[in-house]
């Protein structure tokens, strides 16, 4: 029978991401999925600045970033006339290396995904199913349905249910799924056109008719509009085609359609799974939560499951941990999804509701509003912070322990670039590491030697300060640049305590 350390159910960029930081960290996967080959079109547009951090460990962010399309303003649209802008570029500066909002269609991205994972000998096993598994004493048996109809018996230490909303593991988890359907039907279409709306920025109209956002795509003329459909026509939303849809917003906006490439309708749900783990099986991404599209959020936050699980699956599998290290992967990715999933409802809801009070709201108040926020930096830096995933943390949870200056155990680490150097850099390498921001003690610098722990220190200045990072002591960092421990000494038997009391043995990674 064939065996691998993690099967992954699901080639979509969750599953893909998944696979190629397992083999990375020299875990053997298998991928299968039951398509018969890669999407040509997709709905995820945005990569978050998060994620592009995390992926400057896979040598992606910068292909990611030429590739892609960064968007320098947002527009605002009521009556036909654009009358508010939110800046974009930049909106992020001094809190991250990617300050900015990047378009990089999901179709695309999944494609540089493979690139990657074929240059680790790994390929995905298309028009192969998975009709059920059983756990075992050391791992799981799964039943696959091959290509030729053929049934196939494998094994493998560990399942990742990455295979979407209609998810056979969760559904074999037999794992509720509670949440509900959004009654709008939103359509989705890939076109060339032209007019004021085509200069490379985001708009979206605001007024009565079907909501219409304008994102735009690299290569001129090119743009996704993502609306929703109203009234009766919702009805009928399987058979619907581009002329169906309101002609009424498109004129807002001024749009001259040249050409259709791609149009598909579908409905929003908001659905958190009530577990992310069963023994030896784990959801991610849309097959553990569903939300509004709202923010960009999802294939980003499916991005960070993989990424989360990844490292602690590589640990317990190469023994550098203990298998109680895999409990923290649903501790900390359902709490996220449970907040992400509210936070987008209500965004969601305000921007889709009808009515006469709504309608006042996003054309009178919401343009009165936006110059205002835009104005000031400090608005300008919340919106960012949320989207963009940069305030994602752990704080309080069972990995997370203590606090330096005004960083907590749990948080991600603050960037600090300057003209004396760029503390992400170590960050570079998915292993356990130390950050000293000042001095530390001699002792602290043997430890670490004697257990091959890399220990970064960086002499202490005012930037520093200013990001709120604390002088003199240290933070201990996850393989996914997650501060494990922020604390103030420079005693090492805090580390050594942390990593009994957890199971983790890091110089083993």
């Amino acid at each position: 029978m064939n065996r691998s350390d993690v099967l992954i159910i699901g080639a979509g960029p969750t599953g893909l991401v998944l696979g190629l930081w397992l083999s990375k960290l020299g875990v053997r996967v298998r991928i299968i999925d039951k398509t018969s080959a890669p999407g040509t079109t997709s709905r995820a547009l945005a990569v978050q600045a998060r994620t592009l951090e995390l992926y400057r460990q896979l040598g992606l962010a910068d292909t990611i970033v030429r590739r892609g399309h960064q968007i320098a303003a947002a527009n605002f649209w009521v009556n036909g006339k654009p009358v508010a802008q939110l800046p974009l570029k930049r909106i992020g500066e001094g809190l991250t290396p990617y300050a900015f909002v990047e378009i990089f269609p999901q179709d695309e991205h999944e494609r540089l995904l493979l690139e990657r994972l074929e240059d680790y000998g790994v390929n995905v096993e298309r028009n192969t199913s998975l009709e059920s598994f059983v756990e075992n004493a050391d791992g799981l048996t799964a039943h696959l349905r091959l290509p030729d109809g053929e049934q196939e018996v494998c094994q493998a230490c560990y399942l990742a249910g990455c295979d979407g909303a209609r998810s056979v593991v969760r559904k074999t988890l037999d794992s509720g799924f509670p949440g509900g359907t959004y009654q709008q039907v939103f359509y989705v279409a890939d076109v060339r056109a032209s007019g004021p709306a085509m200069n490379g920025e985001l708009h979206l109209d605001l007024d009565e008719a079907d909501f219409l956002a304008v994102f735009p795509l690299s290569g001129e003329g090119r743009a996704r509009l993502i609306g929703t459909v109203r009234d009766e026509r919702a009805e009928r939303a399987d058979t619907l085609a581009f002329s169906d849809v309101s002609r009424r917003a498109i004129e807002h906006l001024k749009l001259h359609i040249e050409d259709v490439h791609w149009f598909s309708t579908y409905r929003v749900h908001h659905r958190v799974a009530e577990h992310f783990r069963s023994g030896r099986a784990f959801l991610l991404g849309d097959a553990a939560h569903v939300h509004s599209p709202a923010g960009g959020q999802g294939m980003n936050t499916g991005i960070g499951d993989a990424i989360n699980l990844a490292w602690k699956l590589a640990a317990v599998l190469g023994g550098g941990a203990e298998p109680k290290l895999l409990d923290s992967y649903e501790t900390e990715r359902i709490a996220f999804a449970r907040r992400l999933v509210s936070t987008t409802d209500k965004v969601f809801s305000f921007v889709t509701a009808e009515g006469r009070m709504a309608d006042m709201l996003r054309m009178r108040v919401a343009p009165f509003l936006i110059p205002k926020m835009a104005a000031f930096e400090a608005s300008r830096e919340f919106l960012f912070r949320t989207v963009s995933q940069v305030t994602l943390n752990y704080r309080g949870m069972p990995l997370s322990q203590g606090e330096a200056g005004h960083v907590h155990g749990g948080d991600r680490l603050p960037w600090v670039h300057d003209g004396e150097g760029d503390n992400y850099e170590p960050l570079r390498q998915p292993c356990w590491q130390v950050h000293v921001y000042g001095d530390t003690s001699d002792e602290m610098i043997a430890w670490c030697h004697e257990h091959h722990l890399p220990l970064h220190v960086f002499d202490w200045r005012p930037a520093f300060e200013t990001a709120g990072l604390g002088r003199n002591g240290f933070y201990l960092l996850r393989p996914d640049t997650y501060v494990a421990i922020a604390e103030n000494s420079a005693d090492p038997k805090v580390i050594e305590r942390y990593l009994r009391d957890h199971g983790i043995r890091p110089y083993f990674n």
